[in-house]
This record gives C-alpha cells, structure tokens and sequence, in this order.
C-alpha cells in the first residue's frame, strides 16, 4: 500500500505550530477514514504527517487538501518524493481569513480544522452547499471560513461593534476583490419593535451563489432570529473566561451582565443551538477547559439531546493557548 505524506503549512501562530503535530494527526484520523498508520514522518530533517492508502481517488484527494494544515502533498517512492496534485478546495481566496487582526482572534488553522472535523461528523447528505452556523460569531472568522470553502454562512453576534466591523469588512473585501456581490443590513423588528440589525449576503462566483446572514442579538434568541431554518452544522469558540480587550466584546451571560465563564451561558444555549440542527447534523464546540470539564460539557450536550462522538482521535484536541487557556474541541451529532 502506497505511503504518502503531507507538509504542513507553517503556521505564522508560534504557540498553535507548537501543537500542530498532534492536532493534525487527530484531525484526518477522523476526516479521513481511508487513511491507515496515520504519523508524523521525518525525512531530512523535515516532518510530515503520513499515512497509508490505496491509490487515492478524486475524492479521497479532496479530502486531503480540505485538511486545515495541508501545504502539499507527496507519495513516497522508496528514498523519493513524488509530488501529488491536489485539487484546490478553496471557492474564495484565504485573504478572507487572514486578512482581519484584531486581539482575541482564533488561530485561522484551528477555526478551520473545528470546521473539518464538525462536518466529517454530519451524517446527513448534503443537498447544496452545507448550511452553517456560528451562533457566537464575533467579527466572523468561522462565516469567512465556511464561504472560504463552499459552504453557507449564518451567525449571531451579541456585540453591535463586532457585528458592524465584520458588515463593514465583508463590504470592502468583496468591493476591492471585484466579486459579484449583493449586501444589504436592515432592522429586525417584532411586535412593531426594532429588536437588532440583520446583515444578508450573496456571493456569486462561477455560477453559483454563497450565501451569508448575521444578526445582531443574544445567542439564546438564535432560534427566534433565523425562524424555521435548520442547519447542517453548528460551530462556535465559546467564550474563554478571560478578558480580550474592551469590557464590551464578550457575550452577555445569564445575569444580564458581563459573563466571562462559559457554563451558565452554553447550559442555557446549547438546547436552543440543538433545535436548530437538522437531524443528523452536528455540532462542534471549542472551549477553555480550565473553566468548564469535558465531562460536564458532554453532560450538558447528552441532556440537550446530542450524542457526543467519543474515544480515540476525538479525544485527542486538547492543547495549551496560554497559561490561562487549555482549548479543546467537542463534537455531538443530532440522531
């Protein structure tokens, strides 16, 4: 059985490159499942993370250059590296992700993989582009990635001042990159009453249309906001429990007030969020384990009536951000 390994792309993160090793070997174990051996490989000095597999097929190379990391691909012909053609998966440039810098932002790479590994855990097949949702948008790295790689975009930011720099980011990059495009935000009213903005989206490139929509609003309202819509996949960061620069950028908790720990607001969300799945949607969550254990957060998904995918490579994300933060991810599916 052919050998092949993958190099990594560098990441410009010090911390998160640090980590890149395991997390990308957890990340195709499970997107991946025609891989076998999965490890990290030396050869000259430089790693790669390798694997075993059949003579890949079209598909099988798609799903290989979906991975979060993946800079290129080779097959290992005893001492040689024969380099392997991957199909590009990106429908918008990478610019859409990178481009925004602002203090609390999630590592691109990370966003990408949560988004991975969430879908590769949808059991439903998709019927266009998957629907997603990011319930704690922020200023929209997950939207960005979701449109990045083909799929529809929906969030819910609490933050107005978040919520207007991604608006005022997607309308300058679609502008200056000369994309078929049109945007619009409006009043969302109920009862007469004007209870937040809606921003909505349509991107148009080669024929085919990306959509994207944002409310401002409490992420518990999320069912309220989007009505009947369902989603194939859910994918948020919850909140780390520690302070990223203005008092006002963090999501308001059950008290009505500034909540930095993330166990009273997802006890309260998380059935709201599972409403919106379809059946046999999933749900990807990451977190700051020093403020919430993945036994409680598992218990807490159970009783919203997920079951959480467990063992082996799910187990397998957590890693230190700084001496405050130990992310890992989580991953449930809707029966």
């Amino acid at each position: 059985m052919p050998r092949y390994l993958m190099l990594r792309t560098p990441s410009a993160n010090r911390v998160y490159a640090g980590e890149a090793a395991t997390l990308t070997e957890a990340e195709l174990k499970i997107t991946a499942p025609f891989a076998a051996d999965v490890g990290d490989t030396d050869v000259a000095g430089v790693g790669y993370l390798g694997f075993d597999a059949p003579d890949l097929t079209e598909g099988q190379l798609d799903v290989v250059a979906r991975q979060s990391a993946c800079f290129a691909l080779f097959r290992q012909e005893g001492d040689l590296l024969a380099p392997v053609a991957l199909p590009r998966p990106l429908v918008l440039d990478d610019d859409l992700v990178t481009i925004p810098k602002y203090q609390g932002k999630t590592n691109e790479q990370f966003t990408h993989l949560l988004l991975g590994v969430t879908l590769a855990a949808v059991t439903r097949e998709p019927t266009g582009p998957r629907q997603i949702l990011d319930p704690l948008a922020g200023r929209g790295t997950t939207l960005s990635t979701a449109l990045m790689l083909g799929h529809d975009a929906h969030g819910v930011e609490g933050d107005e001042k978040a919520f207007e720099q991604m608006v005022s980011f997607y309308r300058t990059y679609l502008r200056r990159k000369r994309i078929k495009h049109a945007a619009d935000t409006s009043s969302v009213r109920r009862e007469g009453k004007v209870i937040g903005r809606r921003f909505e989206g349509e991107i148009r490139r080669d024929g085919e249309a990306l959509h994207i929509t944002a409310f401002t609003g409490d992420t518990r309202d999320s069912a309220s906001l989007f009505g009947r819509k369902k989603f194939d996949a859910i994918v948020t960061d919850a909140p780390y429990g520690v302070a990223h620069g203005s008092a006002t950028t963090d999501v308001r908790g059950v008290s009505g007030h500034r909540d930095r720990s993330p166990a009273g607001l997802l006890r309260e969300a998380l059935p709201v969020w599972a409403g919106q799945l379809m059946h046999g949607g999933a749900l990807g969550l990451s977190w700051n384990t020093f403020g919430l254990s993945r036994e409680d957060l598992a218990a807490l998904l159970t009783d919203a009536g997920l079951t959480v995918r467990s063992g082996g490579a799910w187990e397998q994300f957590a890693h230190r951000v700084d001496s405050s933060i130990k992310r890992d991810l989580i991953v449930a599916v809707k029966p």
